[in-house]
């Protein structure tokens, strides 16, 4: 008996460093239920091989994502966004975090398919992120045709060739998980890890949860590549048990066991120094003011999150923090930082509140491109 094939309308597109299924929500099921079922079929998930082969997915968390959009729940926004982080090797797929890079490819989809009308040179679309119920204000350039323009000048680090850039402001991204910006009320904790020991960390929630550490109080330099990283199974271990920790923490989970199962990001942080990216270029310490090596489910990123980094440039700028005080002094909202991929500006505004910092805003700029579209099989 074979079983029956069904088709979903889809849009595959790039958003930043990120690759996505995008679907529109009125193509999918009504029963939500049945939806981590389809996502995993069409990406190809789970695949004990770690490549996705049956699926569209890329072998890479960064490439086996899920976007849903529909009409918006909030009078202050245009569209409704949710995300899903597909997980490569286990049938699971994870709601609990936005992904800051294809938030970049949601306005371009909403005016592309008609979902939000714009006219003249410029769009801006509003989004509201279901995951964390933020809103995202993104805005880009349109073609002659009024379509969301791909062809520009901007190049960001980890993708090949310009494009037309797409500026994201997370607005009062502080909270995104737990309410909080600073989840345990501390610039730093101080966390017993199993196989670890003591270790000071920061734990700061701005789009998306990030834990920040030393590079030095895990024995690394903050330059290692992904792949170096890969080989280290004993400090990757260490990087999740701190990951899993902190999240305990957060008031998250209730116990390791349980934070395991949804890992925040966790950031190997460095002060400036000379790094090289995965195509084997210098990024100079002079042109940076913070290095950084961040793992997303648990595996080390290729680039930068786009949330990570707005949970980044937040940190930068508390007092305290972990990334504060290891980071070239600077006066202004925005920084730069040297990831695998390159060199990154991110932008924040903190301000000093009666009860600790207020994040208000954070920044940064992406490019986006509608791959194609069709029918995913499932």
């Amino acid at each position: 008996m074979t079983t029956p094939r069904h088709k979903l309308r889809a849009v595959f597109m790039r958003g930043g460093t990120s690759k996505a299924l995008v679907f529109h929500r009125r193509d999918l099921p009504a029963d939500e239920a049945q939806w981590p079922h389809l996502f995993l079929r069409a990406m190809g998930s789970p695949d004990p091989n770690g490549r996705q082969l049956d699926g569209m997915g890329g072998g890479l968390t960064s490439l086996s994502k899920v976007c849903v959009i529909g009409p918006p729940t909030r009078a202050d926004a245009n569209i409704d966004y949710t995300f899903f982080q597909v997980l490569v090797k286990e049938a699971r797929v994870l709601t609990h975090g936005n992904c800051g890079n294809m938030s970049a490819a949601m306005g371009p989809f909403a005016v592309d398919e008609g979902l939000v009308a714009a006219t003249g040179a410029h769009a801006t679309v509003r989004i509201h992120n279901t995951n964390t119920r933020k809103i995202i204000r993104s805005s880009f350039p349109l073609d002659e045709e009024g379509r969301a323009a791909a062809e520009g000048d901007l190049a960001i680090p980890g993708v090949a060739g310009q494009g037309a850039p797409v500026r994201l402001e997370f607005l009062d991204p502080g909270g995104a998980a737990t309410g909080r910006l600073l989840p345990t009320g501390r610039a730093v904790d101080v966390l017993d890890v199993t196989g670890v020991g003591r270790i000071e960390a920061s734990i700061v929630d701005a789009a998306n949860l990030c834990v920040f550490v030393d590079a030095r109080d895990v024995g690394l330099r903050g330059t290692e590549l992904p792949e170096d990283l890969e080989r280290q199974t004993a400090k990757l271990e260490a990087l999740r048990e701190i990951a899993a920790c902190a999240r305990v923490a957060a008031g998250l989970a209730a116990d390791r066991v349980e934070a395991r199962q949804r890992l925040p990001f966790i950031a190997v942080v460095s002060p400036p120094q000379d790094s090289t990216t995965l195509s084997g270029e210098t990024v100079p310490e002079t042109t940076v003011d913070l290095c950084i090596r961040m793992l997303s489910s648990g595996q080390p990123h290729r680039a930068l999150p786009g949330t990570g980094a707005i949970a980044t440039a937040v940190a930068m700028q508390v007092p305290g923090a972990v990334p504060q005080r290891l980071a070239r002094a600077r006066a202004g909202t925005t920084r730069t930082v040297a990831m695998p991929s390159g060199a990154m500006t991110v932008e924040a505004i903190v301000e000093e509140g009666r009860e600790g910092p207020i994040a208000i805003a954070a920044v940064v700029q992406r490019t986006a491109r509608r791959l194609f579209e069709g029918w995913v099989y499932v």
